[in-house]
């Protein structure tokens, strides 16, 4: 499975992928929605309620975000649609329930 790589932009916090099982462009879609929760300076809350939306409407519903700078998790997910990463000081899980 291709991970993304990411390339160097100014400026802007580099994305660290831990674990992933989510297409190519599943993971670029949530790098940038993320990327943009953070330039708005919204709470955390509000930054998982934004991706997890935005998942739901693109992908279908069903889906869950986690976003904080110390969680643990141990959760279930359906083939194909999950992601760990971090980006700045935040960690985002992304994944689709079963």
């Amino acid at each position: 499975m291709k991970v993304f790589k990411p390339g160097k932009q100014k400026g802007s916090p580099q994305p660290v992928v831990r674990t992933v099982d989510m297409p190519y462009s599943m993971q670029v879609y949530a790098i940038r929605l993320a990327l943009k929760a953070l330039e708005s300076k919204i709470s955390e809350c509000e930054m998982a309620v934004y991706i997890k939306s935005q998942f739901d409407r693109s992908y279908g519903p069903g889906w869950m975000c986690i976003v904080g700078r110390s969680f643990g998790s141990y959760v279930s997910y359906a083939f194909g649609c999950f992601m760990f990463f971090e980006l700045g000081n935040e960690a985002f899980q992304l994944f689709k329930a079963p």
